[in-house]
């Protein structure tokens, strides 16, 4: 009965992808058009790791989706279509690449906003949109180079129930478990990373924005920031934490004696396939965090929120030469 019970459906593959895809074109129209306005260069550096997120999701959305609506479409067996697993590779490579590169990227995105709000006064003068641009594709070959690792034989790409999609295996051998606890691991990371650090730039938000001293000369810039990017933390934690966990848990067990040497639970194998599918959901809600938590939004839902000068009211006692100069030579661009 169970394989009459199909628990995939084409429409809900093709819809989710569509929705997904469009989200994320509708995001980088928004982003592009926010890049041409601002003047600050904190907030470009930001737009920038921000396009690099919505230009990530959407090639994931894109690559995973043609693959798994055709198989839809046309039913292959992969065992016969795919034999020298090349697909299966390219498919289980594009899935540890679009699902670690939302999660660190997050994490260097909250470490620029750490250092730009906590020590703004220590970032040299030479930190650019080059720059940025330079860090996301270092974010983009490091979670290359750790797709590949299953092809260089750490471990290894299987397909995966209901033999529609592959990924890497849960099967009990020293190299599977290797690359899934690193898997994991760069993945629970990055997330905590992010939530030290964004709570510590929350605080210090919070702090400046209660100042006396400073309450006329808010820097909603960098709580528009702020807003965002704990917005994505969330998202990314309650997404990818249960698969990420779920799979570390997995691997450190002890495998059970009844099953034999390369078969996996069916138990285990649905859970992985739930947890995967909560997962995706990422790439489709991370967008709409840059379409709803905009300024022009934020303001219709809370008039009061104005645009006012930014960079040093961290700092009010400051000297106003140094005030200018630092104003005119790391943040008009």
């Amino acid at each position: 009965m169970e394989g009459k019970k199909p628990i995939t459906s084409l429409w809900f593959s093709t819809i989710f992808s569509i929705i997904g895809l469009c989200s994320n074109l509708f995001a980088f129209y928004v982003l592009v058009n926010a890049s041409r306005k601002t003047r600050s260069r904190s907030r470009s550096s930001f737009l920038i790791f921000l396009c690099g997120l919505v230009v990530t999701d959407f090639m994931g959305l894109l690559v995973t989706g043609i693959i798994v609506v055709s198989n839809h479409v046309t039913q292959f067996d992969w065992q016969v279509f795919d034999q020298n697993c090349y697909l299966c590779n390219f498919f289980g490579l594009s899935m540890v690449f679009y699902g670690q590169c939302p999660l660190i990227l997050g994490a260097a995105m909250a470490a620029e906003r750490f250092f730009g709000i906590n020590k703004p006064f220590s970032r040299s003068a030479t930190v650019s949109k080059k720059r940025a641009c330079g860090i996301v594709v270092m974010v983009w070959c490091f979670a290359f180079f750790l797709g590949i690792l299953p092809i260089m034989g750490v471990g290894r790409y299987t397909l995966q129930y209901p033999k529609s999609w592959c990924f890497l295996t849960l099967l009990q051998d020293s190299k599977n478990k290797l690359f899934g606890l690193i898997f994991s691991f760069i993945g629970i990371f990055s997330v905590s990373l992010s939530f030290i650090l964004n709570t510590i730039s929350v605080v210090t938000l919070c702090r400046v924005y209660h100042d006396r001293e400073s309450v006329q000369r808010r820097r909603d810039s960098e709580v528009e920031m702020m807003v965002q990017l704990v917005g994505i933390m969330i998202i990314a934690s309650l997404c990818w934490l249960p698969l990420l966990i779920f799979i570390a848990q997995t691997v450190l067990q002890h495998p059970s004696g009844e099953l034999l040497e390369e078969e996996i639970p069916r138990s285990t194998e649905k859970f992985l396939l739930i947890y995967l599918r909560i997962a995706t959901w990422n790439q489709i809600l991370d967008p709409w965090v840059y379409i709803l938590f905009r300024r022009a939004v934020l303001k219709r839902v809370y008039p009061s929120f104005k645009s006012r000068p930014s960079v040093v009211s961290l700092y009010p006692t400051i000297t106003a030469s140094l005030r200018r100069k630092f104003t005119q030579e790391s943040v008009i661009q």
